[in-house]
């Protein structure tokens, strides 16, 4: 794994790239906006980042992140993405994306709606709860006392060691939720959603998670 893509480029995707070329990866960004509006930030990360279209970033990567408002899931290239681990950092904000009636209803969760647009894919649900500006500056080295953890959860066993292995170089210590059906437990408002906690901390707020319906 050499080239990481971004199917979206904000707050998230952006410090992304930042930490995947420190980290001495290739980068490709896209956004909905076009190749063009990234190049501010193609000059700042240099020559191991080009901007491209979503398309051609999800063919360009060896793995690849999807980084945009959940209401635009299904933009997300589906052939281009075949075969391929596909990290999801989104998260449901209904004022933002608009009333989505089975995540209303928690039949599912959004990581398991992006699995189901991306049949063939290994789709992996991560750096959804955590500030974009903490990906930068609260990552230390592995073994560090207290080290910050993150969550993953996919149904693919390979696709989870991928993306953890990528967690821990970028410094955070892992916490491995169990299947996609289980992302419910650090979604908006719940005790692990954008909590600095060290690995044991982790599986405990991931413990305490309570569903929606149950905190009315």
């Amino acid at each position: 794994m050499r080239t990481i893509g971004l199917i979206g480029s904000g707050n998230i995707g952006s410090q992304l790239a930042r930490l995947a070329i420190k980290q001495g990866y290739d980068v490709v960004l896209s956004n909905s906006r076009g190749p063009e509006t990234l190049q501010p930030l193609i000059m700042e990360l240099g020559d191991h980042a080009r901007a491209a279209t979503p398309a051609e970033a999800a063919t360009a990567g060896d793995v690849v992140a999807v980084t945009i408002p959940l209401k635009n899931y299904a933009d997300v290239p589906v052939e281009e993405l075949r075969g391929k681990t596909v990290i999801d950092t989104m998260n449901y904000y209904p004022q933002r994306d608009g009333s989505i009636p089975e995540l209303d209803d928690e039949s599912t969760t959004t990581s398991e709606l992006l699995q189901a647009h991306l049949p063939d894919s290994h789709v992996v649900k991560a750096f959804n709860n955590i500030m974009s500006d903490h990906l930068t500056s609260q990552g230390s080295p592995a073994g560090t006392p207290n080290r910050r953890a993150l969550p993953i959860a996919g149904d693919d066993a390979a696709a989870k060691e991928l993306v953890g292995s990528l967690i821990n170089e970028f410094g955070f210590d892992v916490v491995d939720a169990g299947p996609l059906a289980e992302g419910w437990r650090w979604q908006r408002d719940t005790p692990a959603y954008v909590s600095a906690l060290d690995a044991k901390g982790m599986e405990q707020a991931l413990a305490e998670a309570r569903r929606y319906a149950d905190m009315a």
